[in-house]
């Protein structure tokens, strides 16, 4: 063990420097100098230095067989750039014939000496090259650039004959239900805006081909705007591109898109797309990553944190599993009131008061309960376990619990234990249950105001997890979370979209055999992502999908080989064929 160096007295800085060293090779230089040099015995040298005996001679037996380099000079790197020296001269021979960087980068990588456009960068700056001048296309030199694609322009529409291929062959699949369906009066009803070039059914039919299509941002619908066939679905001669779509949604207020989705549930009435028995209710955050005065923070759980985001309320039919309401027209402090707007929204769409609700805790307040019972409305809710009710069900004995068995063969836990009692809340009595044996670590508490026995009731609420797969499934495939724009507006409107693009999906689910109960990513996985050929006529457009391995359930659902007139390609008709 080292020792602390003994420090002689009444030195200067200067001696200091050279008798007590600091840095340990510069200790280790002056203990071996004091001992081969001054000839000094090793104990002492050892003593003063700060290293026991023992480790000064191990010290001085390593430098006589390796002694260390103590003055190493310095080794400067490589002050020449052979790849930059060997191509300087062809470089600045092109930049004096004024090509630019890029063009001279691409020259050096044929002429066998690459280099990046940065390293051409530094070498014509390094010999006084300035920056060209921004060129017009017609001076750069002949080579592959992006395509200027057509305006989208109703009036430019043509069914002249032709044939192409297109990878968006499935979404023809909607049309047949679009057209029965008259999705035309949507537009019309809600008064949507349009002009000469883009009336307002062809902007509606050509936003909804995205949500249909799984595109997640409006600019991603660019690779997209050269695709023939995604504009003949909407009866353009072209997509509309991402600034027409971002504006046009921008124009569209709360209460159009509210008449939105009530003309759709006008229109898919005869097909009880909703079964209208019971809702699941919940909402979502749409996270913003900006900066925006209007925007507000809100709890992510996908973040687990509060930050920019847009809430968006979402209701889901229990039983047809298809969303029939959204708004994102919410500020903090009205989301509470939310399921009273639903309320109001169901009975002036349908003419009677939605019979069953089922929703989570923090969806709304006890006062707003109190209002649903007095206007006769079932609902299921959890309550939030407080430590006053976890003392209270600690506390009960075990003979208050009974058993009941849950009537579902797929559950592991079957046989839940639960105590019940009456409580009074907001000058209201409801049924209380406390739950154990579900599977959780903490108790269940429920909170219901309708009669039926408790493993019905704890088997209902169950069922709500189906709104968490369909709110999980429309983040991932038609998108929620990407916002597209800094205002509740404009996700309101895409919310309204994904009404529509989910009734869709599963009016087509019921057509496919096996696929009654399938989530939409799975439905476009195995159906609707088929690319097709496409031959173009004025009298019938046939679109012939190419072979798929599921596309035996597409030709048993009876779509394939039955022409139908469409009405934006001028009566011309459609036919789906192998």
């Amino acid at each position: 063990m080292a020792v602390a160096i003994r420090e002689p007295k009444s030195l200067t800085w200067c001696q200091r420097f050279f008798t007590v060293p600091r840095l340990p090779r510069q200790r280790m230089y002056e203990a071996l100098r004091a001992y081969f040099v001054e000839g000094r015995p090793s104990g002492k040298v050892a003593a003063a230095f700060g290293y026991t005996a023992a480790s000064f001679r191990v010290l001085c037996h390593q430098f006589r067989r390796d002694p260390p380099e103590f003055f190493a000079a310095p080794r400067p790197g490589p002050r020449l750039q052979p790849r930059k020296s060997a191509a300087r001269d062809l470089a600045v021979k092109l930049r004096k014939q004024n090509h630019s960087i890029y063009e001279i980068s691409a020259a050096l990588k044929e002429a066998g000496h690459p280099l990046s456009s940065t390293a051409v960068r530094e070498v014509l700056r390094e010999e006084g090259f300035a920056r060209l001048p921004r060129r017009l296309d017609e001076e750069r030199l002949a080579e592959p650039r992006p395509t200027v694609e057509a305006v989208a322009d109703v009036r430019q529409f043509s069914l002249d004959a032709r044939s192409f291929t297109t990878p968006c062959g499935g979404l023809f699949l909607f049309l047949p239900d679009l057209v029965r369906l008259q999705i035309d009066k949507v537009a019309a009803s809600a008064q949507f805006p349009g002009s000469r070039m883009i009336p307002a059914a062809h902007a509606l039919r050509a936003s909804l081909a995205l949500k249909l299509w799984s595109i997640e941002r409006k600019s991603h619908v660019m690779p997209l705007a050269a695709d023939e066939g995604l504009a003949l679905f909407s009866g353009l001669n072209a997509t509309p591109k991402r600034s027409y779509l971002s504006e046009y949604s921008s124009r569209l207020s709360h209460a159009k898109t509210m008449k939105l989705i009530a003309t759709w549930h006008d229109l898919v009435a005869g097909d009880k797309l909703f079964d209208a028995e019971s809702f699941n209710h919940d909402f979502h955050s749409v996270p913003y990553y900006g900066e925006h005065p209007v925007v507000q923070r809100h709890y992510v759980s996908s973040r687990s944190r509060r930050q920019l985001s847009v809430l968006v309320f979402a209701a889901q039919d229990a039983e047809g599993r298809a969303f029939c309401y959204t708004n994102a027209d919410l500020r903090k402090g009205e989301e509470s009131d939310e399921i009273l707007r639903f309320v109001d929204f169901w009975t002036r769409t349908h003419g009677a008061l939605p019979p069953h609700l089922v929703f989570d805790s923090r969806l709304t307040t006890y006062d707003n309960l109190a209002k649903l019972d007095q206007m006769g409305i079932l609902f299921i809710t959890l309550r939030r376990r407080s430590p006053k009710l976890l003392q209270e069900i600690a506390n009960l004995p075990r003979s208050a619990w009974r058993q009941v068995e849950l009537d579902v063969p797929t559950r592991k836990f079957k046989t839940p234990r639960v105590y019940e009692q009456q409580v009074v809340l907001a000058a209201r009595s409801f049924r209380q249950f406390y739950i154990q044996d579900l599977g959780h670590d903490e108790p269940t508490i429920l909170l219901t105001n309708e009669p039926r026995t408790p493993a019905k009731i704890i088997t209902r609420y169950a069922q709500r997890m189906l709104i968490e797969n369909a709110l999980s499934d429309a983040v991932r495939f038609f998108h929620m979370d990407a916002l597209s724009s800094a205002v509740g507006m404009k996700v309101d409107f895409d919310m309204g979209l994904m009404v529509l693009a989910s009734g869709l999906y599963r009016l087509l689910a019921r057509r496919m055999r096996g696929y009654s109960d399938a989530q939409a990513r799975r439905i476009f996985r195995d159906l609707v992502d088929i690319p097709a050929d496409i031959n173009v006529t004025p009298e019938e457009i046939v679109v012939g999908f190419h072979r798929r391995a599921h596309l035996p359930i597409v030709v048993a659902s009876g779509l394939l080989n039955t022409p139908v007139a469409i009405p934006w390609w001028r009566g011309a008709r459609l036919r789906l064929v192998t």
